[in-house]
């Protein structure tokens, strides 16, 4: 789920920023430009450091100078089949939509286990099995993703609940103990 990447980025720069500074400024921008957007493969979640940045190249005609920065970045790729926990933000009778850090899943409730059931007289509401399973708003949830799309700029799965030790997770269970 979680990669480092060795990226690269042009970065585009005014005149007015030219100065001794000017590394400085482009590393700030990198940082303002790429952290924590979607690039359809994967999310960059952080920029850990810009290890080459070339001379500048002055765009005939505009007076811009164009700049290449290469750096390395944390970013998060899941993959079909990977088993990960989530938070649930919203629950309907068609299923649970839930965030996995910046990732949207969707849980439909064919992909939930038939003993726990859409309750919508409850408040909230929810899916439960009358027991201990309680599926509303706020729910940790380990889900295991059975399929990705990515688009432009952004990403979704599907995930379900269906097998063994996947479902809602108490937030202690969800923390590593020694």
């Amino acid at each position: 789920m979680f990669f480092l990447h060795e990226l690269e980025r042009t970065i585009t720069l005014h005149p007015s920023f030219f100065g001794p500074r000017v590394k400085e400024y482009l590393t700030t921008r990198l940082l303002e430009d790429v952290e924590g957007t979607c690039t359809g493969q994967y999310y960059i979640i952080v920029v850990l450091d810009a290890f080459s940045i070339s001379e500048g190249r002055v765009v005939p005609g505009s007076g811009v100078a164009e700049y290449t920065i290469q750096y390395r970045a944390v970013v998060c790729r899941p993959f079909k089949g990977e088993t990960v926990d989530a938070i649930v933000t919203s629950v309907n009778r068609m299923g649970v939509f839930a965030d996995v850090g910046p990732l949207p899943v969707f849980v439909s409730n064919h992909l939930i286990p038939s003993d726990i059931r859409w309750d919508p007289n409850a408040t909230p509401p929810q899916y439960t099995d009358n027991g201990d399973q309680v599926i509303e708003k706020g729910t940790h949830l380990r889900i295991k993703l059975i399929g990705t799309r990515s688009d432009v700029g952004s990403m979704f799965a599907i995930g379900s609940v269906k097998e063994d030790f996947l479902g809602s997770a108490t937030p202690d269970f969800l923390a590593y103990s020694d």
